[in-house]
C-alpha cells in the first residue's frame, strides 16, 4: 500500500527531482492527509479506516519525513517550495483539486494548498502559523527538546518507555491529550520518525517568518482545535477565525495537538463533513 512518487519542483537553481511516499486507501472523492514536524504519514492511521470507507485517502510523507527523502541540497522547506511540491505529488497522482487536510505544519500547507486554488476544500488541525512570536518561540522550544530527547533514546530504551502508560505519557504527552491511548509499536515508531528526519531543523529555520495572513475565499474551510492542545494553544484558532473569516471554526473536546489519535471518530466526522 506504499509507494514512491518522484517529480520535478522549479527552484532557483532550476528544475529540480523530488520524491515522495504516500499510502493510499479506499474510494471516493479523493483526501490528501498531510501530518506535522517530525511526524509521519502514520499519524493518521486512527481515522484512515474510517475516512477509506468513503473516501480515497492518501497520506503523504512530506518531504524530509518519515519514508520520504530530503529535498535536494539548497532547496528551501519553506512554504512556497514545499507547497509546489505537494502540487506537483498531486498532478502526478492524477488528483485533480483534492480536499486537503493537515495537522500543524501539515494544515498550515492544507490551506496554503487552498489560497492557491490547488485544494477543493481545507480541512486545517491546530494549524500552524497563527500564533504571536512568543507563541512561536515557546512551540519551536518545545519541539527542540523533544526531537533532542529522541536523539538521545537508544532504540531499546524507547522499546521499554513505550510498553508502560507512564512512559507512552513520557514520550508522547506534549502532542496527545490523551497519551496512553496510543499503542506501544506507534509511540516507538514516531519517536523514531521524529529522531531520524532530515527535514526537521531546515523546516524550523523556514517557519521563523512563516505566517498565514490570506483569506482563502473561494474554498470552504473547517479549522478545528483540541481543547487540550498544549504545543499551539487554541486561542490561535480564533486568530485563524480572522484571517480566514469563511472559515468554519471547530472545538475538539478533550483532544491535544494531534487529535486523530485522541479522538478519532470525532476527527473522522469533521473531515467526512467537511469533505462532503
Amino acid at each position: 500500500m506504499t509507494a514512491t512518487v518522484s517529480f520535478r519542483i522549479d527552484t532557483p537553481a532550476g528544475s529540480r527531482e523530488v520524491s515522495a511516499v504516500h499510502q493510499r486507501h479506499g474510494s471516493g472523492e479523493p483526501v490528501v492527509l498531510l501530518h506535522g514536524i517530525g511526524h509521519h504519514l502514520q499519524a493518521w492511521e486512527p481515522v484512515t479506516g474510517i475516512l477509506a470507507a468513503e473516501r480515497d485517502v492518501i497520506a503523504v510523507d512530506l518531504p524530509g519525513f518519515g519514508a520520504s527523502p530530503a529535498l535536494p541540497d539548497g532547496v528551501p522547506y519553506d512554504l512556497p517550495t514545499v507547497a509546489q511540491a505537494l502540487g506537483r505529488l498531486c498532478e502526478t497522482l492524477g488528483l485533480h483539486r483534492p480536499h486537503v487536510v493537515g495537522n500543524s505544519l501539515g494544515g498550515l500547507l492544507a490551506l496554503e494548498l487552498g489560497r492557491q486554488g490547488l485544494a477543493r476544500t481545507v480541512t486545517a488541525l491546530s494549524p500552524a502559523g497563527f500564533w504571536t512570536e512568543g507563541e512561536r518561540r515557546f512551540a519551536f522550544g518545545t519541539l527542540r527538546a523533544m526531537r533532542q530527547a529522541a536523539l538521545a533514546m537508544p532504540l531499546p530504551v524507547v522499546q521499554r518507555a513505550a510498553r508502560t502508560a507512564v512512559g507512552r505519557a513520557a514520550l508522547t504527552s506534549t502532542i496527545y491529550a490523551r497519551p496512553t491511548r496510543r499503542p506501544a509499536a506507534a509511540v516507538v515508531a514516531e519517536t523514531l520518525a521524529l529522531r531520524d528526519c532530515t527535514g526537521f531543523e531546515p523546516t524550523l529555520a523556514a517557519g521563523r517568518d512563516a505566517l498565514f495572513v490570506h483569506d482563502v475565499p473561494d474554498v470552504p474551510v473547517t479549522v478545528a482545535w483540541g481543547s487540550r492542545d498544549r504545543l499551539l494553544l487554541r486561542r490561535q484558532g480564533v486568530r485563524a477565525k480572522r484571517v480566514i473569516p469563511g472559515a468554519r471554526l471547530i472545538r475538539l473536546p478533550g483532544c491535544g495537538h494531534v487529535p486523530m489519535n485522541d479522538d478519532p471518530a470525532l476527527v473522522a466526522r469533521v473531515i467526512l463533513d467537511a469533505t462532503r
